[in-house]
């Protein structure tokens, strides 16, 4: 299934499908405003990471891959993005502008203390999730005529899942001493857990772009990715209502 066939494949309307999803986020959230609150770094990584001072890259190497592996907002939109990508060097172009997009936000974030308020910056990436679902289904250019440059997008959302890291990193409290080495090792092992994610996905896609079932599936899968993406707004934003 291509990007054109699943244009034709769009049978809602904007406002049909907007009002539906926002009604299954507003929902979830409105269940449980206690719980929805934004991914934060667990316990026993925080308390290793603020007793600790001087240059330890392995720890923030780890700690690195294992946010990305288990990120499961980062996850759903890097499967967005190479959804419909079957050539390798396109894959690489993209997943580099996304790389280079959350790596320099990543960095300077950290390294000039901007950090953006979880709920928000969370919320923004569950948009992202929700933009790139709807690119995948070709809404843009049924709803509106045109087709938006989904490399610019890809660099663009990257910056703002950056700004993702950066503020889980400045919840770390990490030390002053060694600051710059051990946020670039963290960077690197974000690169390698995204590797590996991106590695597994490849592998499964392959698989399943192989079936006769995948036509069908293919449209049923960004919809409820861009559900998923709509519910992960709806959490983040009762959280920074109830925070």
């Amino acid at each position: 299934m291509t990007r054109r066939n699943a244009d034709r494949a769009w049978p809602w309307s904007a406002a049909t499908l907007l009002h539906g999803l926002l009604a299954v986020a507003a929902a979830v959230a409105a269940a449980s405003p206690g719980d929805a609150l934004a991914h934060a770094v667990t316990v026993g990584d925080k308390g290793y990471i603020q007793e600790i001072s001087g240059v330890h890259l392995i720890p923030f190497a780890y700690l690195g891959a294992k946010h990305m592996v288990t990120g499961y907002d980062h996850i759903l939109f890097l499967f967005g993005v190479i959804f419909f990508l079957y050539r390798l060097r396109d894959v690489a172009l993209y997943v580099s502008l996304f790389a280079l997009g959350h790596s320099t936000t990543m960095l300077l974030g950290v390294i000039f203390n901007v950090g953006i308020d979880s709920y928000i910056i969370d919320a923004i990436i569950g948009f992202s999730i929700v933009y790139k679902s709807l690119d995948n289904l070709g809404a843009f250019r049924r709803w509106f005529g045109v087709q938006p440059d989904t490399r610019a997008a890809t660099l663009i959302f990257g910056l703002f899942h950056g700004f993702g890291l950066s503020s889980k990193l400045i919840e770390y409290d990490i030390a002053p001493d060694g600051l710059i080495a051990n946020i670039l090792a963290f960077n690197v092992g974000v690169e390698v857990g995204q590797l590996l994610a991106l590695s597994v996905i490849l592998i499964a896609m392959g698989y399943w772009r192989r079936t006769a079932a995948f036509g069908r599936q293919a449209y049923t899968a960004n919809v409820v990715v861009m559900t998923a993406g709509f519910v992960l707004v709806g959490y983040q934003l009762a959280g920074y209502a109830v925070s």
